[in-house]
């Protein structure tokens, strides 16, 4: 069995390219939906049109997509990618806020706790609360 004339490289050649545009051609189908729902100007008819045309006429659908709507396409990703930022922002700012030191007199009171149980001398009790109140 002699595989390699069988198939040859430029055969094995096409076959990945055709495979690659394959691919490529998926993620532009996906790309062209999400900026579908993504997009906040189209109302829902306009959106369910473009989706019956992009997928009843896949090729035709997502070639007029891009050619009618594709330059704002960008921004719209930009905008969404501004957005998801802002949010992780704002998440971090409120987890940062809420995970505040003690106050002084939260310390001091632990500190008297952990001295009323016996857990610490006085003498290490004095020093603990002069570190806290200087």
């Amino acid at each position: 069995m002699n595989l390699a004339y069988d198939y040859p490289v430029l055969g094995a050649f096409w076959t990945a390219m055709w495979v690659f545009l394959w691919v490529v051609w998926i993620v532009l189908l996906f790309r062209v939906i999400a900026d579908v729902f993504r997009d906040d100007t189209l109302s829902g008819w306009a959106k369910a049109a473009w989706l019956v045309f992009v997928i009843v006429l896949p090729f035709l659908g997502v070639f007029v997509y891009v050619v009618a709507r594709g330059r704002s396409m960008g921004g719209r990703e930009a905008q969404h990618a501004r957005a998801k930022q802002h949010e992780v922002d704002s998440y971090i700012r409120e987890t940062a806020a809420g995970a505040r030191a003690p106050s002084e007199a939260e310390q001091l009171e632990k500190l008297s706790q952990v001295r009323a149980k016996g857990d610490i001398s006085d003498e290490e009790f004095r020093r603990a609360k002069e570190k806290i109140l200087h």
